[in-house]
Parts: C-alpha cells; sequence; structure tokens
C-alpha cells in the first residue's frame, strides 16, 4: 500500500527536510528513521519538495510504501507510535491510504506559503519570525502582490547557481497582512523556485520602506538577475501553510 504522512516541523536547528550527503539533522533522515523502526521494515520515503534549512512546516507531506495495510484504518494507533520516537519538533498528524502512483511532491498542484514579521520586540518571537522594527509602507507593497501575479519567469528570485529546468512559476495570491505587531506575507502558487519566498519577501521590504519604487519592483522581475533584487529574509519567518493535492489520488 502506498500511504501519505501529514506532518509538521519546527525547521531550527534542522539542514531542511531532504537528506544530504554532507549534512545530518534532516527531517527527511529522522522521519524515515522513525518509520522504519516502527514499521520493522525499510522506508523509502519522498517529501512534497525540499525546505531550506532553518525553514518551518505547519503542513508537509510525504510518501512511503507499506505492505502493512492497516494504517490509515488505526492512524491514532500508528500516530502515537510515530510521534513516540521522534523529536518535539516533527510532528506525524495524518497518515492517507493513496493510489499506488501517488506522488507527494509530483501531484501537488498548489503549495502556500507564510513570512512572518514582528515590529515591536517579543521574546515569545525570536527564531519564529524577523524582527523589523522600521516604518513600512503595506499598501505599496500590496500594490507589489498584485504585480507578482502578472509575471510568469522569477529567475531574479531564484538562488543563485540553482538548476532549476523552468524558472516559470503561477503566483495564484499573494498579500501583506497586520495583526497586532505582526506583520505576515502569504503567497501562493503551483510551484516555487529554491529561495524565491526570501528573496520576494526581501525585496518587498525594500519596496516598503522606500528603497525601491514600484517601477524598480517591475524592473527587478524583468531583469531576472538575482544581484538586482533585495537581500533574502531570515529562514526564520518563513512557514509552508499548505500543499494542495487532486481528491482523485485518495482512496476513501
Amino acid at each position: 500500500m502506498r500511504y501519505f504522512v501529514q506532518l509538521s516541523f519546527k525547521g531550527t536547528g534542522y539542514h531542511g527536510w531532504q537528506e544530504q550527503s554532507n549534512a545530518s539533522d534532516t527531517i527527511q533522515e529522522i522521519c524515515k528513521a522513525a518509520l522504519a523502526k516502527v514499521l520493522n521494515h525499510p522506508v523509502k520515503l519522498a517529501g512534497a519538495g525540499r525546505t531550506d534549512t532553518g525553514v518551518h512546516a505547519e503542513v508537509f507531506f510525504a510518501h512511503f510504501d507499506s505492505p502493512i495495510e492497516t494504517l490509515s484504518d488505526e492512524k491514532e494507533k500508528w500516530l502515537h507510535k510515530f510521534n513516540s520516537v521522534t523529536p518535539f519538533t516533527i510532528a506525524f498528524q495524518n497518515i492517507l491510504k493513496v493510489k499506488p502512483d501517488a506522488h507527494a511532491r509530483f501531484d501537488a498542484f498548489s503549495r502556500t506559503y507564510r513570512y512572518d514579521i514582528y515590529i515591536r520586540k517579543n521574546p515569545f518571537l525570536y527564531n519564529n519570525a524577523l524582527f523589523f522594527p522600521y516604518p513600512l509602507d503595506i499598501d505599496k507593497m500590496n500594490k507589489a502582490c498584485a504585480t507578482l501575479k502578472k509575471y510568469k519567469d522569477f529567475s531574479s528570485f531564484k538562488k543563485t547557481h540553482s538548476n532549476n529546468k523552468t524558472d516559470t512559476c503561477t503566483i495564484k495570491t499573494a498579500n501583506w497582512e497586520m495583526q497586532g505587531d505582526k506583520l505576515s506575507f502569504t503567497i501562493t502558487a503551483d510551484r516555487f523556485l529554491r529561495n524565491m519566498v526570501r528573496a520576494i519577501v526581501g525585496t518587498m521590504l525594500n519596496v516598503g520602506n522606500g528603497k525601491y519604487t514600484h517601477a524598480d519592483f517591475c524592473k527587478i522581475i524583468e531583469g531576472k538577475n538575482r544581484s538586482h533584487a533585495g537581500a533574502s529574509v531570515a529562514a526564520c519567518g518563513l512557514y509552508l501553510t499548505s500543499i494542495e493535492y487532486p481528491p482523485e489520488i485518495f482512496i476513501p
């Protein structure tokens, strides 16, 4: 049987999701070991994508195969077992039975990220958001959000030397919202380039503080040159909050 597991994790202290030959302490490595230990068989675990070092996920999916047919039918029992052998910073939230060819990465048709900023010093948000106590024009930043949806090529915001097959993404929604002392940027797209959200946020902060005009923002996107965009903001404020799949891949 093939299963999707839904996870959440705090990325602080981890080298992102994906296993790497030159880095230990990845989310994938820890989750794969936990599944294998509980299920008592080797596990190949494929995630919905890679998250960078320090990035968090409120929602993340991965798939694996197992001869055990009761994992989703007795999910509470199995979730308790999985969570008993993982750190408190990683939590298994759900087990879903899917079709044999379902893929956590390639079947996803949209992903949503949120970036949190706090404008007044708050010890409880330290390492969970970016501290940015400077004036910002939110209206100008939301005007830039509307402009984002008019473009498809986001080379200007990708990680330097990335080997993407394409730099094209379709942004469905993007907006800034202030709630109390916390400012959040939310963006949904069919796919994202490496480092894209953090580079967009860094560039938009320059729009909000007056360093860049709206025309500058457009030129940065059209120039397709990473060095012209703003600096990437810290990973601590970035959260993967949603991944959407076609309902037909799930088995009731």
